[in-house]
């Protein structure tokens, strides 16, 4: 249980880390409700580190007084075998964002796939989730497959440039949800796939500042069809441009990000962020990102 009195140091963990909006995101949360909260970026390529020292930072953070790190590319899965306990979502996963350093212990969780399924949760509540497509199964697409999974959804079509790997993902999610089916596909079929979704979600790296463009031919969006994209720079991608234009209900990348703070805020805090007002000023940032661009 969280003290109000008590600060809280935590950190974020990766490659490229200090242009990052969480620490601002977390810090503004922590303002409002008058916590001592500061969340400080630890980038390895700054500081001329690799992804295998992350279980050296988890140590120094643990004698500095850290209450907790989140861990991003490249060390989610390297982190693993630094930890005390995982949580069972984390341990199916194979990856962990979020560490909570509590008794002299290391205790890690993954707020990716619990971000999203809050991002769907509430900007799409009434989407259908009978069939739905997904581009990308990489790191990011494994966490928003199982959120889609644990949210009921029946038909999952993952498709992904590397055939293998949207075949070994594919099998692995089809084990831990046996009551749904997962199938990997390939982006030729999607004129057959997209007719028969619901929706469709977007985890591949196209859309992002440096890699701008569509994952994918948006003549193949319907009205009916929902769509979500996880990538958040620029907020309003191509694809979501893309489907609002076609009258497609949308869910831009900011909501998993605001999702997976909030959820690693309480992680570490033992309190309950407000997502509504995260969102809001995470909208700020970027707006002011924007104009600064």
């Amino acid at each position: 249980m969280s003290n109000r009195t008590e600060s809280y140091l935590v950190g974020l963990v990766g490659d490229g880390v200090t242009p990052s909006l969480t620490p601002p995101m977390h810090e503004r949360e922590g303002d409002v409700q008058g916590l001592r909260y500061l969340y400080r970026p630890i980038d390895l390529l700054d500081l001329g580190l690799t992804g295998e020292s992350v279980g050296a930072i988890l140590h120094s953070a643990r004698t500095l007084g850290f209450n907790g790190l989140n861990i991003t590319h490249p060390c989610k899965q390297l982190v693993l075998e630094h930890l005390d306990e995982i949580s069972p979502d984390a341990r199916r996963l194979g990856a962990v964002n979020t560490v909570v350093i509590r008794d002299g212990r290391f205790i890690g969780h993954n707020t990716d796939f619990s971000g999203f399924a809050a991002a769907l949760a509430s900007g799409l509540p009434n989407a259908r989730l009978d069939r739905v497509v997904q581009l990308g199964a990489g790191g990011a697409g494994s966490a928003v497959a199982y959120a889609l999974l644990s949210a009921g959804v029946k038909s999952l079509d993952l498709v992904d440039m590397d055939p293998e790997r949207a075949a070994a993902r594919g099998a692995e999610l089809q084990g831990f949800f046996p009551d749904s089916t997962v199938t990997a596909r390939t982006t030729a079929e999607l004129p057959q796939l997209m007719p028969l979704a619901d929706g469709l979600v977007h985890c591949t790296p196209v859309g992002m500042v440096a890699h701008p463009g569509v994952p994918m031919d948006l003549d193949l969006l319907e009205p009916r069809h929902w769509v979500a994209d996880i990538v958040y720079r620029p907020i309003d991608t191509e694809l979501v441009r893309g489907a609002r234009a076609k009258g497609c209900e949308v869910l831009d990348g900011g909501r998993m990000a605001v999702g997976q703070a909030a959820d690693a805020f309480r992680i570490f805090t033992g309190l309950e962020a407000d997502p509504a007002r995260m969102r809001s000023h995470f909208l700020e940032l970027v707006a002011a990102e924007e104009v600064a661009a």
